[in-house]
């Protein structure tokens, strides 16, 4: 019974187990200060990731968008910087990927981007991997559907920044 007695300056708790005198005090202060960070933490984090500077916008949308800019990006360097550098079109000059182009082409959202991209239309042939009539179709390697889409999106947020050097 010896080892529950408690002493007038201690307070038993359930997680402050008697031993010596000063490091009994050490052990419960410690353990306080743990259960306090405990209950702490999750705020503390939630406020950091709130007003993390990369973080501009709710939750990691933000970061999730720059890598999915930065795909897109891949992708227009790999399958069409050989004509439209820099949002231009060494081919077919009134088809530029500048806005005021798309728009008088009619082709100034992401989806009528993406069609285009994926079947082609005149000159500019199509890289979907079920693109027909096949003389419409690139030659070359065929870009997956969510590839084209990444592809669009990057070639619509170029347009609108006036195609900004990277």
């Amino acid at each position: 019974m010896r080892f529950l007695s408690v002493t007038s300056d201690f307070s038993l708790s359930p997680h402050c187990f008697p031993l010596k005198v000063q490091r009994r005090t050490a052990v419960c202060q410690m353990r306080r200060q743990v259960t306090i960070l405990k209950t702490l933490a999750p705020p503390l984090i939630a406020v950091l990731i709130a007003l993390y500077p990369l973080n501009k916008t709710p939750g990691c949308y933000a970061l999730a968008q720059s890598a999915e800019i930065e795909r897109g990006g891949a992708l227009f360097s790999h399958a069409c910087i050989g004509c439209h550098d820099a949002g231009g079109n060494i081919i077919q000059p009134g088809a530029t990927l500048f806005s005021s182009d798309l728009e008088r082409n009619g082709a100034d959202s992401e989806e009528e981007i993406y069609q285009i991209t994926y079947y082609g239309k005149g000159r500019m042939p199509g890289f979907g991997e079920n693109c027909k009539p096949r003389g419409q179709c690139t030659f070359g390697p065929r870009l997956q559907e969510e590839e084209i889409r990444v592809l669009a999106k990057f070639v619509k947020i170029q347009a609108d920044r006036g195609w900004p050097n990277p």
